[in-house]
């Protein structure tokens, strides 16, 4: 069982609503200590992982200052600590199953990738509504019917879905995955589904964010 923490603290506690800006940052807070951890670092202080994360110092206490107090004034935080404390606080300490809706070109590419696994997230089931592929192993999972949804995410307590079919087909995939009770999605498909208020959706589109940067090189 673990001991009460800063995370356990927080979560016991009325506070003030987190940013999302600031929740975006803290995987990369993740990252930078487990760098840090594997190259034996021990101690580190607000200045080098400012530099590391290319935000200021102050930044850098005031996303930890939501959560707690971390580390000593003048002595810095101790990497091992403050890791378990932002993966406690990202429910990193925990494992999650997902399922991956849509297994055309991105989708196979999306359940070759090795990384999900060593961060807690495991890909367990695949769903598409291609007959070709339904039945079919691929990259060491059998393709499921949208059908078999309902009793998939029930029997392995899948708690993410990450969608990747044409836009077509996004809103209809996205309420069947809401009606399975799932409120945490992925999207890679273009388009800005409509869910309801309790469930985060998230939208990766690398189109738009190459139009975010085409502004930097004519400004």
């Amino acid at each position: 069982m673990r001991n009460l923490s800063n995370q356990d603290a927080y979560r016991t506690m009325d506070r003030l609503p987190v940013p999302e800006v600031v929740i975006n940052r803290l995987p990369q807070y993740v990252r930078v200590l487990k760098s840090l951890l594997y190259e034996e670092v021990q101690v580190v202080n607000s200045q080098l992982l400012g530099r590391k994360l290319q935000v200021t110092p102050a930044q850098i206490r005031k996303d930890l200052s939501y959560f707690g107090r971390f580390g000593k004034q003048g002595r810095g935080y101790s990497v091992k600590n403050l890791l378990e404390e932002l993966k406690q606080i990202l429910g990193l300490d925990y494992e999650w199953n997902v399922v991956l809706v849509g297994v055309g070109k991105l989708g196979a590419a999306i359940l070759s990738y090795p990384g999900f696994n060593p961060d807690g997230f495991h890909l367990i089931a695949a769903i598409d509504n291609n007959p070709d592929l339904i039945g079919r192993e691929v990259n060491g999972l059998i393709v499921h019917s949208i059908n078999d949804l309902p009793d998939l995410v029930a029997k392995h307590n899948i708690s993410i879905a990450i969608v990747a079919v044409p836009i077509s087909q996004t809103q209809r995939v996205i309420d069947r995955i809401i009606d399975c009770g799932i409120e945490s999605i992925l999207n890679y498909a273009p388009t800005a589904p409509q869910v309801p208020a309790h469930v985060k959706i998230t939208s990766i589109d690398p189109v738009i964010s190459l139009q975010s940067m085409t502004y930097y090189l004519v400004n």
